[in-house]
């Protein structure tokens, strides 16, 4: 199976799923992968809403820093901004875990359906590191600057009813109706008129994809510069040890 599959799964409504279990960690390839099956599906006639799910235990962990330390993040960035300048709206079902750029990628769909165990974190900080995949543009236009300057700064996790109140996921349902909640939800939004869905969407998200572009660019700097860093190899260690890290920068 393909890491990444495409189904019908209601009228004018498609799935599109990762398989990459449990944790759903991307790279540059699994990124490619869903920017084309976004694309594809834009250019055919029968689609008018996706919805974005993964395999296994967690939505997506992100990027698997620990065994991608070559990653190649400026590459890994131009296929994300495929991803939001996709013209078909996106609604996201979060299992598990949205962590790091995992929670990027449920934010680069313009609706999130979660449960109560889902968790959202941009844990950036607590690995010593800068945050990536242009959470300096979709963090605060969904929690506000406020909200995401504590999310960013502490690298705290956030659960489902604390989600749900703070706007980072639109509806909260059981487990066992995640994926048909998120089928309902796009099926909604396919049956409107699918040239002013698209047409209302490009305008609220106007300037939105060179924003975020222009925020990719500095975020990838600072992962490069911050990469290299005694804090960082510290957050890692910290992380994979499940421990509290030691940091020592100044």
């Amino acid at each position: 199976m393909s890491e990444v599959s495409v189904d019908a799964v209601g009228e004018h409504v498609s799935e599109v799923c990762v398989h990459r279990p449990p944790n759903n960690f991307f790279d540059t390839a699994l990124l490619e992968a869903l920017a084309d099956a976004y694309e594809e599906l834009a250019e055919g006639t029968s689609c008018r809403a996706i919805v974005l799910r993964s395999e296994g235990k967690h939505f997506c962990a992100g990027l698997d820093f620990a065994n991608n330390k070559e990653q190649d993040i400026a590459a890994l960035y131009r296929n994300a901004l495929r991803i939001f300048a996709a013209p078909l709206p996106v609604v996201a079902a979060v299992q598990g875990g949205a962590i790091g750029g995992g929670l990027g990628l449920a934010l680069s769909a313009d609706f999130r359906i979660a449960t109560p165990r889902s968790r959202f974190a941009a844990n950036f900080s607590r690995l010593g590191f800068h945050h990536g995949f242009g959470l300096t543009v979709t963090l605060p236009r969904v929690v506000g600057e406020q909200g995401a300057a504590d999310l960013l700064y502490s690298g705290r996790r956030v659960e489902g009813p604390e989600a749900r109140i703070l706007g980072l996921c639109d509806e909260l349902v059981d487990e066992d109706h995640l994926l048909s909640a998120a089928v309902a939800y796009a099926s909604t939004l396919a049956g409107a008129g699918p040239l002013a869905v698209r047409s209302i969407r490009a305008t609220l998200r106007q300037g939105l994809v060179e924003r975020l572009r222009l925020a990719m660019d500095h975020e990838c700097a600072e992962q490069e510069r911050l990469r290299r860093s005694a804090d960082f190899a510290e957050g890692l260690a910290a992380s994979a040890a499940r421990r509290e890290p030691r940091f020592t920068s100044t």
